[in-house]
């Protein structure tokens, strides 16, 4: 049992009120647009994202940013920080370089568009690779793209756009986005479903390509580092799949780790009204959305008839009021020992960063919550073994590095 305030074990329960003018998903549909998936077999945990109070020290390595996104460190100690509106920043010897790094392609930053996730090439060392995924088109046709750079420590080099999402939607919203090295080197790509009511794809809520097997969007792709796809066994029989899929049925990922420990994935996905999730995802795997769901409309309504079925895995956990979670984290350092192996998930609305506990097995057994006051946009830990915070703010964006509080 978790001894946590307002935590419950959720079954699967219908709910009312489909979107007007859309049908009530079905949570065991047919046919090749829903794939089959390896189901869950325990209902997740919900849980409100208030939780007991954990003390850090706080403290600020950079400020001045605006809208900051992601921060990856090279192999020299210097820091790279994605800005939203099109910049990456260099941070070296604790201090932000004031003219941004040269070479960053156009973006399109509307809404939650622009300049994305930074990801290190694993051997940095040897050829001097950077990852970027951005937003990209106009306002009426956009879609995210990974490009790759070589970055000779001033500008970046020789930039190849390396993936697109092939489907161009309307408007600003979920474009996912984050990057994710896995341990034999190859790569994961989370995308988002491409938005909200009203937008819409072929004559449909743009959604539900999310269960369309052939598109990128409300995907997890495994690709090579030169963007070339990893065709999962789990799809090799199905010639339609888009090459590279890997997972599918996510809303918006924004927040993506590798537990070393457990050997898995973790993933963090945003809900629309409530319904924001934790999830393990796997190759071939199928998490439901918009079919499943435990968010409601924003207006109101339910989603969906269900928030659970046999043919898709559950979350592991659900946070209900919403959190908006970002960046994600599992923690293997030796500067706070009692948090190896725990979660560390940051919340844009909840303006903190929230630490999961897990059991050998992988259940959350436990939620605490270190108070940030400001919008987190990721987390990462430092190569120091600190975990540090990035606050996404128009023009005050911080960089804090997280210590253990001094002695009361």
């Amino acid at each position: 049992m978790l001894a946590l305030p307002l935590v419950t074990a959720c079954q699967a329960r219908p709910l009312s009120g489909p979107l007007p003018g859309s049908p009530v998903l079905d949570a065991n549909p047919s046919g090749a647009q829903t794939a089959d998936a390896t189901s869950g077999t325990r209902p997740p945990l919900v849980v409100s994202p208030e939780a007991p109070r954990e003390a850090v020290r706080q403290v600020p390595v950079v400020g001045g940013l605006e809208h900051p996104w992601s921060v990856a460190w090279l192999p020299s100690g210097e820091l790279l920080i994605t800005e939203r509106p099109g910049r990456l920043r260099l941070v070296r010897n604790g201090r932000l370089d004031p003219t941004p790094i040269a070479g960053v392609p156009a973006v399109l930053a509307r809404g939650q568009g622009g300049l994305l996730d930074v990801a290190v090439h694993p051997r940095f060392a040897d050829n001097g690779l950077v990852y970027l995924t951005y937003a990209a088109g106009t306002e009426a046709a956009n879609h995210t793209r990974l490009a790759r750079a070589r970055f000779d420590g001033r500008a970046l080099q020789d930039l190849q756009v390396i993936f697109e999402v092939p489907q161009r939607k309307a408007g600003g919203q979920h474009f996912g986005s984050r990057l994710l090295w896995l341990p034999d080197g190859t790569l994961l790509l989370a995308i988002g479903d491409g938005g909200n009511p009203p937008v819409q794809l072929d004559g449909a809520l743009i959604r539900v390509q999310a269960q369309n097997r052939a598109s990128a969007l409300g995907k997890i792709l495994h690709l090579t580092d030169t963007g070339r796809p990893v065709r999962a066994a789990a799809f090799a029989g199905d010639p339609g799949a888009l090459p590279g899929l890997w997972s599918l049925g996510h809303r918006n990922i924004q927040g993506l780790a590798y537990d070393h420990g457990r050997g898995r994935v973790w993933a963090t996905e945003h809900g629309a009204q409530g319904g924001d999730e934790l999830n393990s995802p796997r190759a071939g795997a199928n998490f439901g959305w918009p079919v499943v769901t435990h968010s409601r409309e924003y207006f109101g309504p339910a989603i969906s008839a269900a928030t659970g079925s046999p043919r898709f895995v559950d979350p592991e956990l659900v946070w209900t009021p919403a959190i908006a979670p970002s960046g994600l984290v599992v923690y293997d350092g030796e500067r706070m020992p009692a948090w190896r192996g725990q979660l560390f998930a940051g919340g844009l609305v909840s303006q903190a960063v929230h630490r999961l506990t897990l059991d050998a097995a992988g259940r959350v057994r436990g939620q605490h919550r270190i108070d940030i006051g400001a919008r987190v946009r990721d987390v990462r830990q430092g190569p120091d073994g600190f975990l540090y915070v990035l606050t996404d703010a128009a023009g005050d964006g911080q960089l804090i590095r997280l210590e253990p509080a001094p002695p009361s």
